[in-house]
């Protein structure tokens, strides 16, 4: 038997004879495992048979596969290293009950109400005192699960293998780190990856201007005399970006009223946190959002503008520190940290497509609005904890 003969479901080894010389073939569980040498560099080879083993149902890859023989003179085991082109199976809708998904989100479910409630003044003291937190839980897992599903549903559109939204539950003042969805399949062109990326800060936006102008509507919260009496107690001072600012001015509400026994209700602090990680992924680096809309827009230039990404936020978190002092250490330390995680993103680099062709004109207009309106969520001081 040809050791070349493929497997049934696979792409035949001739179909991309000129691009990829296969010496032989085998399955590796559900993996189709074709052993050979490229006659071609990787780019061109990808291009090549990404979309023969797309139409088998597979999602290839271009690797090094080792494999030990023994020496019939020494009996030494010896290692072979080749190349080989791994086929693994394409699921782009779901298989089975997504179990970590339901989990994770369940648990942010409990931690954002947990959230609400102390943002709510309520006291804490059986499961069925969290419900009185349903409003800020509500607005944050509304927003944030918004964002994400705008991501899975454009990948779901250019059959882009996706999962559903994890959500990451931290018992913090907001409840929640965020949430994600994990990119499995590759990208066909730069088209997808930028209506995917554009897709979810978009789409969390309009959540986000809905559920800020539904809280500015709401009436303010009474703020206990025991806790204004309480000198241990924590005062979180937020700034507010342009957008929220824009949105109390069209709306006529305002954002504080000047009695400390008042605050501005809880659910306008939700369309705040909609705000902050909508900048915060339209930092153009690496695979958050805003790295994927340069990648789509500037191509492969998208590298030397994602090096200069740590150096603005270190510089920022230096300005902070050295013109406007000490009393800003939480904002100093928050962007020490994402430019910290920055220069990760940018080492790892960006979700790269399969094709490179420029985008139209409307995408690109689109890319700018959206850059445009991630800095309308920006600002430089996001919170300060005082009295600690």
């Amino acid at each position: 038997m040809d050791p070349r003969e493929p497997p049934v479901e696979g792409p035949p080894a001739e179909a991309f004879a000129s691009v990829f010389n296969v010496a032989e073939t085998r399955r590796d569980g559900d993996r189709l495992v074709y052993v050979g040498e490229p006659l071609v560099g990787p780019d061109v080879l990808e291009r090549q048979v990404w979309p023969l083993f797309r139409e088998h149902g597979y999602e290839v890859r271009l690797t090094t596969v080792s494999r030990s023989r023994t020496d019939p003179i020494t009996g030494l085991e010896i290692e072979n290293s080749r190349h080989a082109l791994v086929a693994e199976p394409r699921t782009v809708g779901l298989d089975g009950v997504p179990w970590l998904n339901v989990v994770t989100f369940l648990l942010t479910v409990l931690t954002t109400l947990f959230a609400g409630t102390v943002w709510y003044y309520e006291p804490v003291t059986g499961p069925l005192d969290l419900l009185a937190g349903w409003p800020f839980a509500l607005a944050v897992m509304g927003v944030l699960g918004v964002h994400e599903l705008g991501h899975y549903a454009l990948s779901r559109y250019h059959d882009v293998e996706a999962s559903l939204p994890y959500f990451i539950p931290v018992p913090t003042f907001i409840g929640t780190l965020g949430a994600v969805i994990r990119m499995k399949g590759r990208i066909p062109d730069r088209k997808a990856l930028f209506d995917i990326g554009v897709a979810g800060p978009l789409a969390g936006l309009i959540a986000t201007v809905v559920v800020t102008v539904i809280g500015l509507h709401l009436p303010p919260i009474d703020v206990p005399q025991a806790v204004l009496d309480d000198p241990n107690a924590i005062n979180i001072e937020f700034g507010f970006p342009p957008l929220l600012l824009l949105l109390s001015w069209l709306t006529g509400q305002p954002l504080s009223y000047g009695d400390p026994t008042l605050a501005v209700n809880p659910v306008v602090f939700g369309g705040w946190i909609g705000m902050f990680v909508t900048f915060l992924n339209l930092i153009p680096v690496g695979q958050l959002d805003g790295g994927h809309l340069v990648r789509a827009m500037a191509g492969r230039r998208q590298e030397t503008l994602a090096a200069l990404v740590p150096l603005g936020l270190f510089g920022l978190s230096a300005y902070l520190y050295f013109v406007q002092g000490m009393d800003l250490r939480d904002s100093v330390l928050i962007w020490t940290f994402w430019g910290l995680i920055s220069l990760g993103l940018a080492r790892a680099g960006p979700a790269t497509p399969i094709y490179e062709e420029p985008l139209d004109r409307k995408r690109m207009a689109v890319g700018a609005l959206t850059f445009l309106l991630g800095a309308l969520c920006f600002t430089p001081v996001p919170f300060e904890l005082l009295g600690v």
